[in-house]
């Protein structure tokens, strides 16, 4: 049976941790970021983990 091929589009924008988790950036800090608040730039950085039913879908792209 042939290998299935890493979604090339899911590879740059998802990560999977050690423990198999799936994390994402968070949306909205790329541009307009002159209207928002500080408080909310601040909040919009770093990774969260991926809700439990769209990680079923990711994995199976990036072919785990």
């Amino acid at each position: 049976m042939p290998k299935n091929k890493t979604h090339s589009g899911a590879s740059k924008r998802f990560k999977i941790t050690g423990s198999g988790k799936v994390l994402r950036e968070r949306a909205g800090k790329r541009h307009l970021l002159e209207h928002k608040s500080s408080r909310v730039t601040r909040r919009l950085t770093g990774t969260v983990e991926l809700a439990p039913g769209d990680a079923k879908k990711i994995k199976k792209l990036l072919g785990k």
